[in-house]
C-alpha cells in the first residue's frame, strides 16, 4: 500500500513544518518533570500539561485537564501508598469526529528520569540543544519527543481540514517512569478507545508486548554474636552471620533464574524470558558484631504466561517465594528452621501482550512503511503505559515512536547527552498522522 494523495499532502505538511515541531520538543524538553518519589513536591508538570492544553483547544480539540483526587486514587492499582497528584494534572484531548469510525488514543508520559549528574552533559539536560542533526536534553527520546509528535500529529490533521470518521484522542499523564499511576489515572477517568498508540521511543518498530515486574525484599535472618570471639554452632545458641545466609539466598535466584532460562515455556517472541535479580543489600548493625539480619531487595520480570488470571503478579511471585525457600531449606539447615521472609512492594506493573491481528498493528506498521519507516514487531523488556491502557481500560495499543529504544543497538533513554535525531521525529509525526487518517477512517 501507498500513501494516498491526501495522505501524502498531510505528510508534506507536517516535512515543511519540521522547524515548529523541532521547537514543540525543545519546549516540552525544557519543563522539569522529573520523576518523582512519594511525598516530593511537584515539579513543572503543571505548567507543561497547561502548555500542551492551550495548544490543543486552539487545534479545535475539547480538553480535560484535572488533578486526580488522591482518596479516589487510593489503593488502584499501580498507586503507591500515601500518592497524591497536587499539582501533577492529567490531560485528556479529543476532536470527536463526524462518522462512524473506530476511535483511537495517542498517549505519552510527561515525566523524566533525572539530569544527575548535570556536569557530565555536554549541555544542560533542561535547555533544549541542537547539535548535528539531534535534538539533545532529557526527556527528548524518553519520551518528549514521542509527545510533540503526536501532538503536532493531531495538531496538523485538524488545521489542514482532515475530517476523519472515529474520535482521535491525546492523552498525557505523569507517573510512568516511577510507579505507573498516571495511566491508572486516565482509565479511572473514563478513557477509552478502539485502539491506542503510546508514542515511546521504539525505532519505528511496532511493541505488542512488554514484561511486568515485581519488586519485593527478602528478609534474612542472623543471630547477633561478638564478631572478635569463637562461636558455638548455631544449635547450641552460637551467633549465625545473616550476610553469609544471605549468599544462600543468592544462590537459590540463580538456580531459580536458570530454571527460567532453560525451559522453553518462559520464551516468548517479542521481550527477553523472565528474570530475577537482587538490587540491593542491607546488613549489618556494628562492626564487630555478626548481623541480625540482612535484607535483599529483588526484581523480578515476567512475561504474560506467568500472571495470574487478573493478569497481575500473583503467580510469579507465589513460584520466587516456593522456590527460594525449598532451594534454602535443602541447602542450609539455618535456613531450613529460620526461613527467609517475603515483603512485597504493592505497587507492581503488569505485564502485556496484544495479538499481531489486531487492526492496529497492520496499521500502524503498513503507515511506518509507507512513510519509508518500515519495522518489525517488537516488545519491550521493560514496561510501559500501553499495558495499563491494555489491561486496565481493554484498549488493545501498541508502542510506536521514534528512535530511542533499541535492544539490538544503544539506547540513549535514560543516558547523559540524551537525543532524538529531527528526521526521525518529523517521520515519527507524519506515521502517526497516517495511521489515525487509516484507523479512523476519512470522511
Amino acid at each position: 500500500m501507498s500513501l494516498s494523495p491526501e495522505e501524502q499532502s498531510v505528510c508534506d505538511a507536517i516535512g515543511g513544518r519540521s522547524a515548529e515541531l523541532v521547537e514543540l520538543a525543545g519546549a516540552l524538553i525544557a519543563f522539569d518533570t522529573t520523576a518523582r518519589e512519594v511525598g516530593d513536591p511537584p515539579r513543572q508538570e503543571a505548567a507543561l500539561q497547561g502548555f500542551l492544553a492551550a495548544r490543543l483547544r486552539s487545534a479545535g480539540a475539547e480538553v480535560d485537564l484535572w488533578e486526580p483526587d488522591a482518596a479516589t486514587m487510593a489503593g488502584r492499582p499501580m498507586v503507591p501508598p500515601g500518592l497524591d497528584f497536587t499539582g501533577r494534572p492529567q490531560l485528556i484531548a479529543r476532536w470527536r469526529g463526524g462518522g462512524a469510525g473506530r476511535s483511537l488514543v495517542l498517549n505519552g508520559h510527561i515525566d523524566v528520569v533525572s539530569g544527575e549528574p548535570r556536569e557530565a552533559w555536554s549541555s544542560d539536560p533542561f535547555t533544549p540543544t541542537v547539535r548535528d542533526g539531534r535534538l539533545y536534553g532529557r526527556g527528548a527520546c524518553d519520551m518528549k519527543g514521542g509527545i510533540a509528535a503526536m501532538v503536532f500529529a493531531a495538531q496538523a490533521l485538524a488545521q489542514l481540514g482532515v475530517r476523519l470518521n472515529g474520535e482521535l484522542i491525546v492523552a498525557t499523564n505523569t507517573d510512568e517512569e516511577s510507579s505507573g499511576a498516571g495511566g491508572t489515572a486516565l482509565v479511572q477517568r473514563g478513557l477509552a478507545a478502539d485502539a491506542g498508540i503510546v508514542t515511546e521511543p521504539t525505532n519505528f518498530h511496532t511493541w505488542v508486548a512488554c514484561r511486568g515486574s515485581e519488586y519485593g525484599v527478602i528478609r534474612v535472618p542472623g543471630r547477633p554474636g561478638h564478631a572478635e570471639v569463637r562461636q558455638p554452632d548455631w544449635r547450641t545458641g552460637g551467633a549465625v552471620n545473616a550476610i553469609e545466609k544471605a549468599a544462600v539466598v543468592l544462590g537459590a535466584i540463580e538456580a531459580l533464574r536458570a530454571r527460567w532460562a532453560g525451559n522453553d515455556a518462559y520464551a516468548h517472541p517479542y521481550v527477553s524470558r523472565p528474570s530475577l535479580l537482587a538490587t540491593m543489600a542491607r546488613a549489618g548493625e556494628w562492626p564487630v558484631t555478626y548481623p541480625a539480619s540482612c535484607e535483599l531487595t529483588i526484581a523480578v520480570m515476567y512475561i504474560s504466561a506467568q500472571a495470574d488470571e487478573r493478569g497481575g503478579g500473583a503467580r510469579v511471585r507465589a513460584e520466587v517465594e516456593e522456590q527460594i525457600l525449598a532451594h534454602c531449606a535443602a541447602h542450609d539447615g539455618w535456613l531450613a528452621e529460620h526461613p527467609p521472609v517475603f515483603e512485597w512492594w504493592p505497587n507492581a506493573v503488569m505485564p502485556m501482550q496484544i495479538s499481531e491481528r489486531e487492526p492496529i498493528v497492520a496499521t500502524v506498521r503498513g503507515a511506518s512503511a509507507d512513510i519509508g519507516r518500515p519495522g518489525r514487531i517488537s516488545g519491550l523488556d521493560s514496561w510501559y503505559d500501553g499495558a495499563t491502557l491494555t489491561q486496565l481500560a481493554g484498549i488493545p495499543s501498541v508502542g510506536y515512536g521514534p528512535p530511542g529504544f533499541d535492544p539490538e543497538g544503544v539506547s540513549v533513554a535514560h543516558m547523559v547527552d540524551e537525543y532524538v535525531p529531527i528526521d526521525g521525529l518529523v517521520s515519527c509525526a507524519q506515521g502517526l498522522a497516517v495511521a489515525a487518517m487509516r484507523h479512523c477512517g476519512v470522511a
